[in-house]
């Protein structure tokens, strides 16, 4: 599986349930999400605009896609309630049918613009390594089924290595009657 097939493959609307586990402040958060993946469209003057400021030629479009989200959060025993949206654009550059880059208008981890490392493993997961200011994280996505995804990510301080925040989430394709 190449990064292309990986993104067609989860292309539509998907329930994720996720744990984050925060080591540095021994905090539990549940968050809900329902994220929704698309191939962009020819014409989408977002993406024109995010691959000409990148200096990514525009025949990329044809390989760049979006995703948004709506998460619902609570966290730890205060059982604050806090929501989130956001919309990113992806933009997979191969170096090879396993490996390459991801240029992303808004990070996992942080939301600002990143270039991540990708890798595909021969059982088809996803792993994808990002690098912010302070921190890095680790990225996994496989696919237990056509509609059943896992996802995990391990976000480390640079300096030390230190483990800051654990995740895993399970996503489940919304399928439309």
């Amino acid at each position: 599986m190449n990064i292309k097939e990986f993104f067609l493959k989860s292309v539509g609307e998907w329930n994720s349930m996720r744990s984050g586990h925060s080591l540095a402040f021994q905090e539990f958060e549940e968050i809900r999400s329902k994220i929704k993946i698309s191939p962009s469209k020819p014409n989408d003057a977002r993406v024109i605009k995010f691959l000409k400021d990148n200096l990514i030629t525009t025949k990329a479009v044809n390989r760049a896609f979006l995703i948004s989200w709506e998460a619902k959060s609570e966290w730890g025993e205060e059982n604050q309630n806090g929501n989130s949206s956001g919309e990113s654009i992806l933009v997979p550059i191969e170096v090879s049918k396993t490996e390459g880059k991801i240029v992303r208008s808004v990070g996992y981890t942080e939301a600002i613009q990143v270039v991540s490392l990708y890798k595909i493993l021969v059982d088809g997961t996803l792993i994808i390594y990002s690098e912010y200011s302070h921190i890095s994280t680790e990225e996994r996505i496989w696919f237990i089924s056509n509609n059943l995804r896992s996802r995990s990510s391990v976000t480390r301080s640079l300096d030390s290595l230190a483990i800051l925040q654990t995740s895993y989430a399970s996503e489940i394709r919304s399928l439309k009657n």
